[in-house]
């Protein structure tokens, strides 16, 4: 009887998770994920070179023939030149990891995600599927992925290490057959683009799959669930890896560890299941653009709003930055990351670990947005209250309510009371507290007011304007 228990339980334990997405949903999202809150994203690759228009610069051009791409090619480049010819330029002498890595830790990150493979079919390491085109056959010679995951887990080992994967190659020849099979062969998936990601997982363990790419076609052409079984089954990071929820045509916003549902997603109502709102810090470009003005950035105050109103809806934000093709991570950019980080050295106790609240944002006064830990209620203000009093109309005091602002440690507890619109607070002086941008209250004894609808049991639907990259 013992041994027939014991052979059961090795076989479950053995099938784990099935290939489908019934099964593979069922999978708990590793606690890690939910706490860390903040990612940066970062998009580096031979598009980095013409650093021009977008890191669709490749489709543009020469897909779909946009006049902007095709005129600075005639202006700049000779005749002839093709994109491949923008790879050995791609020569990343400045590129330092732990440079990078003293920086994403400087900006309160909790993870990173790098691009390993965008739609151009570059690889930013030595795959045996990618011969001749990866970053050290042709470009800066090194092995630029497995550098950073190694500075990241040897100097900042509390950041986990992602990494950005395309399912497609835009000219790729095996894939455009299978496409003009319909889908009904799966050389490209057989040949190149799984067997790449098998490779890179074993290779260099990273924590977060982040898939796209994979919107032309079905999850059964590039076998996605088969894949996610393995990795959840098998895989050096079965325990930990998380995954977003690009993986064919109609997956998005329906499976996944967590939902990105569509680039900027950010819909500023709560959301029954994790979500992750990856956002840009040009607002033009996911790869840098040499010719971006100052005001194509977006500011801390539009950062933190973002930040806000993401965490409090329960997702978290992956910010992207771009790299330059020789290897910098470009000073306004990482300006707005240490802004972020200082931030986040006084206010991260109202972020890291946090929980929506009953509210998401005040009822009464606009940008205000609610986060919560143990009995605690933070109230993210997003602009400095007039005569220094803010009023909540969404919290209500008790007799053991106290409340006070994160960077103003020297000071007593503020002053409040009730009145009628709501919980009426009294700010310190703006001269005595920490940081410049945005201010965090924390409360401790204090209600929520009812709700007048309850939380939605779907999630939104993204706005056209968040499929903005596709269209550049």
């Amino acid at each position: 009887m013992l041994l027939t228990v014991l052979l059961c339980t090795l076989g479950l334990a053995k099938a784990g998770y099935e290939p489908t997405w019934a099964s593979l949903d069922t999978r708990p999202l590793p606690t890690w994920y939910d706490e860390a809150k903040v990612g940066i994203f970062l998009h580096w690759g031979v598009f980095s070179v013409p650093s021009f228009g977008s890191e669709w610069f490749w489709q543009h051009w020469q897909g779909a023939h946009i006049q902007a791409y095709v005129d600075f090619m005639k202006k700049n480049y000779r005749p002839n030149f093709t994109y491949q010819d923008f790879a050995p330029q791609f020569t990343a002498e400045f590129y330092d990891p732990y440079k990078w890595a003293q920086v994403l830790n400087a900006s309160g990150a909790r993870y990173v995600v790098l691009t390993s493979k965008h739609h151009e079919g570059y690889t930013l390491w030595p795959s045996r599927y990618s011969w001749g085109w990866n970053a050290v056959d042709v470009g800066p010679k090194r092995d630029l992925l497995g550098d950073l995951q190694l500075a990241i887990r040897t100097l900042t080992p509390h950041i986990h290490f992602g990494l950005y994967h395309s399912m497609y190659e835009w000219f790729n020849p095996l894939y455009l057959q299978d496409k003009a099979m319909h889908f009904q062969t799966q050389n490209f998936v057989k040949r190149k683009t799984m067997p790449e990601l098998y490779e890179v997982v074993n290779q260099y363990k990273p924590e977060v799959v982040w898939s796209d790419g994979d919107w032309e076609a079905e999850d059964k052409y590039w076998n996605s669930t088969g894949f996610l079984a393995w990795l959840f089954n098998e895989s050096p990071v079965k325990d930990t890896v998380v995954v977003n929820d690009r993986w064919g045509r109609g997956i998005p916003c329906h499976h996944g560890s967590y939902y990105t549902c569509s680039d900027h997603y950010n819909p500023g109502v709560l959301q029954p299941h994790k979500w992750e709102n990856c956002m840009t810090l040009d607002k033009r470009s996911w790869g840098y653009r040499r010719n971006a003005p100052a005001t194509d950035y977006i500011t801390i105050h539009d950062l933190l709003t973002e930040l806000a109103m993401t965490i409090s809806c329960r997702g978290n934000i992956l910010i992207n930055a771009g790299p330059t093709h020789d290897g910098r991570i470009p000073p306004i950019m990482e300006e707005r990351l240490r802004q972020l980080g200082s931030w986040l050295d006084i206010n991260g106790e109202a972020v890291y670990q946090s929980q929506p609240w009953t509210h998401q944002n005040d009822s009464l006064t606009p940008g205000i947005w609610y986060t919560s830990k143990g009995d605690a209620v933070y109230a993210i203000v997003l602009k400095w209250p007039q005569a220094g009093i803010l009023t909540l109309g969404s919290a209500l005091a008790t007799a053991s309510t106290s409340i006070s602002f994160l960077g103003y440690s020297s000071g007593p507890p503020l002053r409040y009371r009730m009145v009628k619109k709501g919980l009426q607070v009294v700010f310190p002086p703006m001269s005595e507290v920490k940081g410049q941008w945005v201010w965090v209250l924390a409360m401790r004894g204090v209600n929520p007011t009812p709700l007048l609808t309850p939380p939605q049991t779907f999630m939104s639907e993204p706005s056209h304007s968040n499929f903005i990259h596709f269209m550049q």
